[in-house]
């Protein structure tokens, strides 16, 4: 049964209509698509493609055009928009264009972790292309695979506790990593408010700071679910425009 059915059947019964308060039907909106840029190779063309993606949604397009300009971007869309796409594509096109460069990707909970983790392994056992490395480094990481990941990996999927404890102290340990980093991915950043927003604000500034240090200054990339002023918050998680 698809969604409207279900609706429907909830309101035929007595017991959920009569605490049903408001109800609005919104119609749904033609998709704007763009076709994918020239600087897309097409091997990862190919492998979009396979999965069913044949052209790129307009909010797609833009963010990616964004970012191959040099600049931040914020990415504030709906549940289910496509906005893992607007950074998982800009990072496997450039690490096929410039072996060795690095990205790390912020998740706030393991289980969107291992979702992007995942999302990014199925496209690289496709691509002919082995420079891209993705990984997962947090609690649960064995201490045996540990060193292997800070040597290898150009893809680093983890959590701002692993980055304050377990990632930035040790900085001379990730020198590769840091000194190729070229993007930082903060998924659903609307979370960081408050208290822990200034935390995360503190642990942004040492970010920087480390990059600094090995040379390396990063385009970020902050992904939101639709909030009234994500450029005001994201201006003040990371201190740039």
């Amino acid at each position: 049964m698809d969604i409207t059915g279900t609706l429907e059947s909830w309101l035929e019964e007595a017991e959920f209509a009569e605490n049903i308060a408001f109800q609005q039907l919104t119609p749904a909106r033609e998709a704007v698509l763009e076709p994918f840029p020239p600087s897309i190779p097409p091997a990862l063309q190919q492998v979009l493609k396979q999965r069913g993606i044949t052209a790129l949604y307009s909010h797609q397009a833009e963010a990616i055009s964004h970012l191959e300009s040099g600049e931040n971007i914020v990415i504030s869309t709906g549940t289910s928009s496509g906005k893992s796409l607007c950074y998982s594509i800009p990072i496997m096109n450039q690490q096929i264009n410039q072996p060795g460069a690095t990205a790390l990707l912020l998740f706030p909970t393991k289980a969107l972790s291992n979702d992007q983790y995942n999302n990014f392994a199925s496209y690289v056992k496709h691509l002919p292309a082995d420079s891209i490395k993705p990984a997962i480094y947090d609690g649960d990481t064995p201490t045996n695979q540990r060193t292997a990941i800070r040597k290898t990996t150009t893809i680093l999927m983890t959590n701002p506790d692993m980055l304050h404890q377990g990632i930035l102290p040790h900085h001379t340990n990730w020198a590769r990593f840091f000194a190729k980093l070229r993007f930082v991915v903060i998924d659903e950043m609307h979370i960081y408010r408050g208290v822990f927003g200034s935390h995360f604000a503190n642990l942004m500034r040492r970010l920087k700071r480390i990059c600094s240090f090995y040379n390396a200054y990063p385009q970020f990339i902050l992904t939101s679910a639709t909030i009234g002023n994500p450029e005001e918050l994201a201006t003040n998680l990371v201190e740039q425009k």
